[in-house]
């Protein structure tokens, strides 16, 4: 069986925390968001899949593609580190 390697890719992501900050650099990442505040704070995007709630602490990822993902952020910390 062959191995192969993930390719590095540089990303661009954002840690969603429900403040106005956030919800404003939300905004201007994702051109626009949607807030839903039913059990607790999450935004809703759209992803390939289609929509997925992201909760607070998570990780909001833009994708080669111009794609948008959440993931959680141990798996993001795990899979990503910052570059200078």
């Amino acid at each position: 069986m062959a191995k192969y390697r993930k390719k590095p890719v540089v990303i661009e992501a954002i840690q969603f925390f429900d403040n106005t900050d956030c919800l404003c650099e939300l905004a201007e990442f994702m051109s626009s968001v949607k807030a839903s505040y039913e059990n607790k704070p999450q935004v809703l995007i759209e992803t390939l899949e289609g929509t997925m709630a992201v909760n607070e602490g998570d990780y909001i990822i833009k994708g080669i593609n111009g794609e948008f993902y959440p993931c959680k952020p141990d798996i993001f910390h795990k899979t990503y580190e910052a570059v200078l």
